[in-house]
């Protein structure tokens, strides 16, 4: 088997206080890029773990670049076979 494509996921993480923020992009290989973000809050009481905000901002920047993958995809279709299909969510 051999590998058409390969894409390339950036991930930057910046925090301010108890807020962890993760930017997501990726380049496809048509050269669109596709951004996203998420976020991650930490309880005043709860202890400074910094990795812990970066995996929870993280994971939620790529559900939400995975849901943009899925809807451009689903986009697509439809645009090849001139009718609305379901959308994709999984």
């Amino acid at each position: 088997m051999s590998t058409l494509v390969g894409w390339h996921v950036e991930l930057e993480f910046s925090e301010e206080g108890h807020r962890t923020s993760a930017a997501a992009m990726v380049r496809l290989a048509d050269g669109s890029e596709i951004r996203a973000r998420g976020y991650a809050m930490r309880h005043p009481s709860d202890p400074d773990q910094l990795q812990v905000g970066e995996e929870i901002a993280g994971a939620r920047a790529l559900m939400d670049l995975a849901s943009q993958l899925l809807q451009k995809a689903h986009t697509e279709i439809d645009a090849a076979t001139g009718r609305h299909s379901y959308p994709l969510t999984h």
